[in-house]
């Protein structure tokens, strides 16, 4: 099928799932038999009388399976270092092998493994979370993972996630007023740790999409693990514009030279960081509350502080020194905070709306 867009002409691909139809049998008057395909049975390797399960999802359909202890499948990833010249690209690449969910990767080389490689391989077990060298040798290097996937339940690591940006950005702006540029460097070094649980969260959904026992076990669905991934999303670019402010913090600081932020100034940005941080605080209680009508409200606040983020900027605009770009560069991103606070509002709008349908 075609559809034109202007002088673009798209090609639509309709891809349709392969579906043995089969009919239901009625055995003793009151036993439904569904007879299982041939070729899928020889495949799982499936004998006489061995038992297999059968999971109601919660679309109605069911999943049979053949695993019934509810085991997580093992995944295997092979890098060879002839193909990875570059060390940043096989950081990105392990952190990918990380998220997308494989247990052991294996790195090897027909000559001995240079430094900057093993030291790239360090710096990825600190930042990936449950990762750990099994093996070493001059030649080859293996990763295993030993985090057990029921232990970080995803609520409790979103949790972790706000109160750390929270804090974040509180400290910004406290480093802003008392000119304290060691707080800033403390506050670039912790969006670390909102990188390492924004992976583990998406590791997380990958496991429990693949991995329908996982799911069970977990006592979460899928639908709701890709809200925890939505959120966890939002959450990192809101650290990422507290590291924005205590970046430019630091370029006032060193501009100003000791000189103090003006106190009327200083009062306007903690009030609209504080404004925007209700924001966020409030989209956050929406999501653990199922609260549609809390979420609803946040949205509401953020339109009332555009008020507040304009005449601030405006203020800014009219500081006749170099100084004003970085404090614009402040009040931008503090406005971005209320603004992606809003967007975890309206994620939370459509989960408990899909909730609602899936209850029924």
């Amino acid at each position: 099928m075609e559809e034109r867009y202007g002088s673009i002409r798209f090609l639509i691909l309709q891809e349709r799932i392969p579906m043995e139809i089969r009919k239901i049998q009625v055995t003793g008057g009151s036993s439904y038999v569904l007879s299982l395909p041939k070729s899928w049975a020889v495949q799982q390797n499936i004998q006489k009388n061995d038992p297999i399960g059968i999971i109601t999802q919660a679309d109605g359909s069911l999943l049979v399976t053949t695993d019934i202890k509810g085991i997580s499948s093992q995944r295997e990833k092979d890098f060879f270092l002839k193909d990875f010249t570059d060390p940043e690209c096989l950081f990105r690449c392990l952190i990918s092998a990380y998220i997308t969910g494989f247990t052991t990767i294996r790195i090897t080389s027909k000559k001995r493994i240079p430094p900057e490689i093993r030291q790239k391989v360090r710096d990825y077990t600190q930042m990936a979370i449950g990762q750990e060298v099994g093996e070493e040798t001059d030649y080859s290097i293996v990763l295993k993972d030993i985090l057990n996937p029921t232990e970080m339940p995803l609520e409790n690591t979103i949790k972790r996630m706000y109160v750390i940006v929270k804090a974040m950005h509180y400290d910004a702006i406290t480093a802003l007023g008392e000119g304290d540029a060691a707080l800033c460097d403390d506050i670039i070094s912790r969006d670390n740790d909102i990188d390492r649980l924004h992976w583990l969260i998406s590791r997380q959904y990958h496991l429990i999409s693949h991995n329908p026992s996982l799911s069970r076990r977990m006592n979460i669905t899928i639908g709701t693990a890709m809200t925890f991934l939505q959120i966890s999303r939002i959450i990192e670019r809101i650290a990422d514009h507290a590291v924005t402010i205590a970046s430019n913090v630091q370029n006032l600081i060193q501009m100003q030279e000791g000189v103090p932020l003006d106190p009327d100034l200083g009062q306007k940005i903690r009030e609209a960081d504080e404004a925007a941080l209700g924001v966020f605080r409030r989209s956050i209680r929406s999501f653990y509350d199922q609260n549609i009508h809390e979420a609803n409200a946040s949205i509401g606040s953020v339109q009332e502080n555009t008020g507040l983020y304009k005449a601030l900027k405006e203020d800014f605009s009219r500081l006749d020194s170099p100084q004003s770009i970085y404090y614009g560069f402040i009040a931008s991103s503090i406005a971005r905070i209320g603004e992606y606070s809003s967007d975890i509002a309206e994620i939370v709008i459509n989960h408990c709306i899909g909730e609602d349908e899936r209850g029924r």
